[in-house]
């Protein structure tokens, strides 16, 4: 089946007009195959080796020429006037965090690659995850060029006893497993992108190695759904230091998508990014 995010790698730039600030976009976590260079973002989006530079009308593009895919990726329909006027009328703190970051989007990852991405993504720092990933894909994926390919399933099944070399800790049976099953069809990621936010996240959780906050990152991440918002040990620390919110996983994303509505992974991730830089 042809890749949905495939396009021809080229040379040229190619300019994409949109408002989007890209360090805060590609830097606070969301994507873990993003690296910054100079004034510049290289990553792989799909089949595509891009490199990313901001502009005052959006950004220039090396190495992908179709308009299409970037747009996607960037959730070009997402209104953000709208959304940030909606979690910042809910909520002065979040306000004042979006007046200072404007052009934050979440991106749209590709279902496959996003799950196995935070199945690996538990009890680890962001740079330890980024490094597991790039492992798993210099050991399956296919060769770009300068970079690799996120693996397909099969690609990883067909060199499973490679595995180990990525050093994936206890991690390496849940990933293995959620190929297996993502290969078999127990897990059909289309079905669940058919879903509404409460069945997704309930059957990414009965996938093994899935718990509530995984789920939550691969229905906002993956899915789409902008009202999930993931609880880490970061956002736990802020909703209990401004908002005096404390208790089980479930209690603080309950509290987060009903104070900030529909647009809830916004919030979540102007809360993040802005615990980020602060270090709280």
């Amino acid at each position: 089946m042809a890749n949905p995010l495939a396009c021809p790698i080229i040379t040229i730039c190619v300019q994409i007009e949109l408002e989007v600030s890209l360090d805060p976009t590609l830097g606070c976590g969301q994507a873990h195959r993003w690296r910054k260079n100079g004034n510049s973002w290289n990553g792989v989006i799909g089949g595509n080796v891009v490199r990313l530079t901001e502009n005052a009308g959006g950004f220039e593009t090396e190495g992908c020429s179709d308009k299409n895919v970037l747009l996607r990726y960037f959730r070009s329909g997402d209104d953000l006037p709208r959304i940030i006027r909606e979690i910042s009328d809910a909520d002065p703190y979040v306000a004042s965090l979006s007046s200072s970051c404007p052009g934050m989007r979440i991106l749209k990852q590709e279902p496959w690659e996003c799950l196995a991405t935070y199945v690996l993504a538990t009890n680890v720092n962001v740079k330890r995850i980024a490094k597991m990933v790039e492992s798993v894909c210099d050991t399956f994926g296919r060769d770009l060029g300068e970079r690799r390919a996120f693996p397909t399933p099969g690609q990883i099944l067909d060199k499973r006893e490679e595995v180990p070399v990525c050093r994936l800790g206890f991690r390496e049976e849940r990933f293995i497993r959620l190929a297996e099953d993502t290969e078999k069809g127990v897990i059909d990621l289309k079905a669940i992108g058919e879903m509404d936010y409460a069945g997704c996240t309930d059957r990414l959780m009965d996938i093994y190695g899935v718990g509530p906050k995984v789920a939550d990152c691969v229905a906002l991440f993956g899915f789409g759904h902008l009202e999930a918002f993931p609880v880490d040990a970061r956002i736990s620390n802020c909703l209990n230091e401004m908002y005096e919110v404390s208790g089980s996983y479930r209690t603080m994303a309950e509290f987060g998508r009903k104070k900030f509505g529909r647009y809830a992974g916004y919030a979540q991730e102007f809360l993040y990014h802005s615990s980020a830089i602060t270090g709280r």
